[in-house]
């Protein structure tokens, strides 16, 4: 890798780092992050709106994977601080499944105008490859490998060759190890188990850490391989 290609990645690496750290001081001096570290007080209020929160928490997913205002990391995490591993990793999945079929959809129906709306020229050109065969394999890969734009995807993945059958069952699928890991993240701090939480999070950060410094390599490759197989 280039010099100022590992430079660009050790940058955003400490960008990141800066940004969460400035984002958990500040959560930690509002009353939101006492709210939900309340154990008592959170399940009180997540009990008082029933099948609504449920409901609720699903359109979050939904809308965070259509409009991404939201980091899909994020709600995965609250996922399973509100709700636990299990019911927490199966709203994600639905709300996750619905939102990635409906940016499929939309990008499906209208198009390529539509598509550059939400995804912009460098990376629709980055991945044109997924739009000349099916690559059914190589699409799971990139949705079960963290670090792609998996939200993205969905929107490039409505003009290419996919049935709206094979994309669901790799848009479900795909995410569920990462959703599994985020919400497992989010069960363990709620229930004070800091030494799993420590372990997972240092897994996680290694694993990031190696797929920002490696990513382009494997991408490479991903596309090499794709094209050698077109039908797979």
């Amino acid at each position: 890798m280039p010099s100022k290609e590992k430079n660009s990645v050790w940058l955003k690496l400490l960008l990141f780092l800066l940004i969460f750290i400035a984002l958990t001081v500040l959560l930690y001096q509002t009353d939101f992050v006492r709210f939900f570290m309340d154990k008592g007080r959170l399940i009180r209020f997540i009990e008082s709106l029933g099948a609504w929160g449920f409901a609720g928490f699903i359109l979050l997913q939904v809308i965070q994977v259509v409009m991404a205002p939201i980091p899909g990391e994020a709600t995965g995490f609250l996922g399973g601080y509100l709700y636990g591993p299990f019911l927490g990793t199966l709203l994600s999945t639905v709300g996750l499944t619905i939102g990635s079929y409906i940016a499929f959809s939309l990008s499906r129906s209208f198009g390529r105008p539509l598509t550059d709306r939400f995804v912009d020229k460098a990376t629709m050109d980055r991945f044109d490859y997924l739009l000349h065969h099916k690559g059914v394999f190589l699409v799971f890969l990139l949705f079960l490998v963290p670090g792609f734009p998996k939200d993205i995807f969905c929107y490039i993945l409505g003009l290419g060759h996919l049935t709206t059958l094979e994309f669901l069952a790799i848009a479900s699928t795909g995410r569920l190890f990462g959703t599994l890991l985020l919400t497992m993240s989010g069960h363990y701090l709620r229930d004070a188990q800091y030494g799993h939480l420590f372990i997972l999070s240092g897994i996680a950060i290694v694993v990031i850490i190696l797929i920002f410094v490696y990513k382009n390599r494997l991408e490479r490759m991903l596309r090499e391989w794709h094209e050698r197989h077109p039908r797979k």
